[in-house]
């Protein structure tokens, strides 16, 4: 899921090639079908990959999507389908996998099932597109380091939470790349919207991406990100900058969330004020945490803020 945003210091890169019900080669090891389910917070739809030749694993099956599904059983066809790994239980990504397991058995292994960090936001992550799927049941909770090993490839768990608590990204050691799923994506910065997302961890995870030194991440939405360490810094950057603009409106007297999505988000579509006013939220939970803002009562997405 994308961060409602502006075109910023950021290169995106919006091309991709396939079509829903298309298995894409994109390298030796990994192929690539999307879903139809493109959309504003969706790109051209969720990206469903198949690691390995022969006996393969399924990393996000996508949404509840029975052409999906079928058209990925066809594609296929005379291989055998070992693990089902879920990135994160946006329901997007992780409705698929039961379809999946129920059609070829194979387990569901990956993020853990879906719990609110902060129950009292649920309602409100309820009213934007980014709503979880609740009945997510993985047969496998991986943490970080656990592997699946098949014959020509392995698959290492990466915990990457932030856009959501429980995202995990996995590791392809064989081609040093990454599957980031919707922590880093080529073409938008990533939404992370309380209450299962959460800024600080969000950033954490960030930085921890940058220690690595994978060759190509292939993510939850759109084409590859290339030079992953560049790109990652720049959605450092980025983020730094957003507090940095929220800071100096709240020290102007801009003392709600609804006025700084007015003017940060100047122009945007009015169906994604909903998700940039939690995306708001988010910088403003941590900027409370770490002492620099103080909420008028509770903190929460009708209060009022000023500097601390």
């Amino acid at each position: 899921m994308p961060e409602p945003t502006q075109e910023d210091e950021i290169a995106f890169n919006r091309s991709f090639e396939g079509a829903p019900g298309e298995l894409i080669r994109l390298s030796p090891l990994v192929r690539r079908m999307v879903a139809g389910n493109a959309g504003p917070m969706t790109f051209t739809g969720t990206c469903t990959y198949v690691v390995g030749s022969g006996q393969v694993a399924v990393i996000d099956p996508g949404p509840d999507d029975k052409r999906h599904i079928a058209a990925l059983l066809d594609a296929l066809r005379g291989e055998t389908v070992a693990t089902i790994l879920v990135t994160h239980t946006h329901r997007d990504h992780s409705p698929g996998a039961r379809a999946l397991k129920e059609a070829t058995g194979a387990q569901i292994a990956g993020c853990a099932p879906y719990h609110p960090a902060r129950e009292g936001l649920a309602a409100e992550m309820g009213r934007i597109d980014a709503a979880n799927d609740s009945n997510y049941a993985p047969d496998a909770v991986m943490r970080e380091g656990d592997a699946i090993e098949a014959a020509d490839f392995t698959l290492v768990c990466v915990e990457t939470p932030g856009h959501t608590m429980n995202h995990q990204a996995f590791a392809l050691p064989q081609e040093n790349a990454l599957f980031s799923g919707d922590h880093v994506m080529a073409w938008s910065t990533s939404v992370v919207t309380p209450p299962d997302g959460a800024m600080r961890d969000y950033m954490a995870s960030l930085d921890k991406l940058r220690t690595r030194d994978d060759r190509i991440y292939w993510p939850g939405h759109g084409g590859p990100v290339n030079e992953p360490q560049r790109f990652v810094r720049g959605l450092a950057q980025h983020r730094r900058a957003r507090e940095k603009s929220i800071l100096s409106h709240i020290g102007a007297g801009d003392a709600t969330i609804a006025a700084i999505v007015a003017t940060v988000y100047e122009g945007l579509d009015p169906a994604l004020r909903g998700a940039a006013a939690l995306s708001v939220y988010a910088h403003i939970e941590d900027l409370v945490e770490r002492g620099l803002v103080c909420a008028e009562g509770p903190a929460a997405l009708g209060a009022s803020y000023r500097l601390a």
